[in-house]
């Protein structure tokens, strides 16, 4: 793990394996992560909002991933002083400048689905 402070000038290299920018790609690269910075695109969401529109995650990978995109500064938890407690989840500055980056990965996933599904289907059908 990455334990020291990298400098504002420090500009990484993800072909580096010592790199820590592999973390970052780690975060990112998780559909999990992906999913929930674009529910929370356009303000927050409480934790049963985020899992309902997620769908299919266990509440225990949810929680896990809302605590590593506080932990990474991509988003921020509050806690409401009330009984029963309200807790939200918002992006940072940090958090929204993913947003662009998400937005065109699923573009381009929602634009080739039907030819990454075609794909497969037809390398099962030469390797079956």
């Amino acid at each position: 793990m990455v334990t020291e402070q990298v400098s504002e000038w420090f500009r990484g290299d993800i072909t580096d394996p010592n790199c820590p920018t592999r973390l970052v790609l780690d975060r990112i690269g998780d559909k999990w992560t992906v999913l929930v910075v674009h529910l929370l695109r356009d303000g927050p969401l409480r934790f049963g909002e985020l899992r309902e529109g997620v769908g299919g995650v266990a509440a225990k990978v949810l929680t896990q991933t809302l605590r590593a995109l506080e932990r990474d500064g991509l988003l921020v938890r509050t806690v409401y002083p009330q009984i029963p407690p309200k807790v939200t989840y918002e992006l940072t500055t940090l958090g929204h400048s993913l947003r662009e980056p998400i937005q065109a990965v699923r573009d381009w996933a929602e634009s080739h689905v039907h030819e990454i599904v075609t794909a497969r289907g037809e390398h099962a059908t030469r390797t079956g």
